[in-house]
C-alpha cells in the first residue's frame, strides 16, 4: 500500500508557486568548473529554470568511456547555488554517493535508470536517505517495467521518503525505432494513476538522442500533462564528453520553451464542456459495441474450437494467422485507422483466442 499523500514538497511548492511545469536542466556531466558555471549562468539567464543538473559518477554502458569526474566536481555545483541561487540535483547510485551528495548540499538527488532495475541497490539507497529529508526523483528503468519503478517508489516511501518525482526517460527496445529510448507513453502514464501525488517529469533528451526531437517530444509530455521537464543543455554540446548529440545550448533551450504550447487541463467554457460530454457519450456507445463485437468473435472463437476438437485438428493455423495479421491492418488503413495499433490489437485478440481454444481443447469429454 502506498504512503499517503506528501502534500507539501519541495516539487509541489514549486509547482504551485510557477503555476507552469517545472523545468530542469543543465549537462549530461559536470566535465570542468567553467564548463558547469557557463551554463548555469546560461540557465539563469533564462529565468525560468527551477532546477540545475550535471551528472558527477556517470557508470557508463562499457568501460573505458567518460565516467563523470566524481567527488571533484561536488565544489563546482556549490558555487552554482552560491552563485547563481539555482537549486542542484545529481544522480545518485550508491549510499556513498548519498553521503557525500548531501555533506556538499546538493539539493535534489535521483535514482537513475541502471539502478532503478535493481531492488537491491534502491533499497541500500532507500536505507540511506531516510531521515535525510532530501526530495529524491525516480527515473524509470531501462527495461519496460512499471512494476520495477512502482516498487523503487515505495521502497522510498516505506523508508519515509515523501519529497518524490519520477521521471520519465524512455525504454530500451530491440525493435527499431527512431528514439533513443523508445517512450512507452502507456507505461508513465500508468504509473501516474499509481502515484497520482507524485509528479512526473519528462526526460526528452535520452528518449530523443537528437537535438532535433526535444521539442516534439517535450510538447507531447505536457500535451499528457506531465508535471515538468528535464532537457541536457551544454554551452558547446558538439564538444560534450558525454551524450553529445542530445544536448543543446542554454539559448537553444529558451528557444525551445519558448515554442512549447502550454494548454488548459479543462474549460469552464459551456460550450466546450457540453460538446466534450456529448462525445464522450457517443464514445461510450462505440466502446460498447466495440466489446460486443469482441464477444461475438469470442463466441465464434469457441465453435471453431469445439468443431477442430471434433475434428482432432491442431489450435494454431498459421495460415489463417497470417492472413488475418496482413488483413486486419490493411482494412484499418483503408478505414482511416493506424494499422499498427490495429496490428498490435490483433496481436491481443489472436493470443485471446488461442487461450480460449485451449481451454476448450482440454475440457474433459
Amino acid at each position: 500500500m502506498n504512503a499517503l499523500p506528501a502534500t507539501d514538497t519541495f516539487f509541489t511548492r514549486r509547482l504551485a508557486a510557477k503555476g507552469n511545469p517545472l523545468l530542469i536542466a543543465g549537462p549530461c556531466s559536470a566535465e570542468t568548473e567553467e564548463q558547469v558555471m557557463t551554463t548555469a549562468r546560461g540557465l539563469q539567464a533564462l529565468g525560468n529554470i527551477d532546477l540545475f543538473r550535471a551528472g558527477i559518477w556517470k557508470p557508463r554502458t562499457r568501460p573505458g568511456s567518460f565516467e563523470g569526474m566524481g567527488s571533484v566536481a561536488l565544489p563546482w555545483l556549490q558555487r552554482v547555488t552560491t552563485e547563481t541561487g539555482l537549486p542542484t540535483a545529481i544522480e545518485v547510485a550508491t549510499p556513498r554517493h548519498v553521503e557525500e551528495a548531501l555533506a556538499h548540499g546538493i539539493n535534489v538527488l535521483w535514482i537513475g535508470a541502471r539502478t532503478t532495475v535493481n531492488p537491491f541497490a534502491v533499497q541500500e539507497l532507500a536505507d540511506a536517505l531516510a531521515g535525510t529529508g532530501v526530495p529524491v526523483m525516480v527515473k524509470n528503468p531501462v527495461n519496460p517495467d512499471v512494476a520495477l519503478w512502482a516498487g523503487a517508489l515505495e521502497r522510498l516511501e516505506r523508508a519515509g521518503i515523501t519529497d518524490l518525482a519520477a521521471i520519465h526517460r524512455g525504454f530500451s527496445t530491440f525493435a527499431p525505432s527512431r528514439y533513443r529510448n523508445a517512450p512507452t507513453w502507456m507505461l508513465p502514464i500508468e504509473l501516474k494513476t499509481r502515484f497520482p501525488h507524485i509528479p512526473l517529469i519528462c526526460d526528452p533528451s535520452h528518449i530523443g538522442g537528437r537535438r532535433d526531437l526535444l521539442l516534439p517530444i517535450a510538447q507531447k509530455a505536457l500535451d499528457l500533462d506531465y508535471d515538468g521537464l528535464m532537457i541536457e543543455t551544454h554551452p558547446n554540446p558538439d564538444r560534450a564528453l558525454s551524450d553529445a548529440e542530445q544536448q543543446v545550448t542554454p539559448q537553444r533551450l529558451g528557444e525551445i520553451l519558448s515554442e512549447l504550447k502550454y494548454r488548459y487541463r479543462s474549460s469552464n467554457n459551456a460550450e466546450y464542456l457540453n460538446k466534450a460530454e456529448e462525445l464522450r457519450h457517443k464514445m461510450d456507445v462505440a466502446d460498447r459495441e466495440i466489446i460486443e463485437a469482441l464477444a461475438r468473435r469470442m463466441a465464434l472463437v469457441g465453435e471453431l474450437a469445439e468443431y477442430k476438437k471434433e475434428n482432432n485438428v491442431k489450435i494454431l493455423q498459421l495460415d489463417r494467422w497470417n492472413d488475418i495479421f496482413t488483413s486486419r491492418p490493411e482494412w484499418a488503413k483503408r478505414a482511416g485507422v493506424n494499422e499498427k495499433f490495429v496490428a498490435e490489437l490483433y496481436k491481443l485478440i489472436h493470443v485471446e483466442s488461442i487461450r480460449r481454444q485451449t481451454e476448450i481443447m482440454q475440457r474433459p469429454e
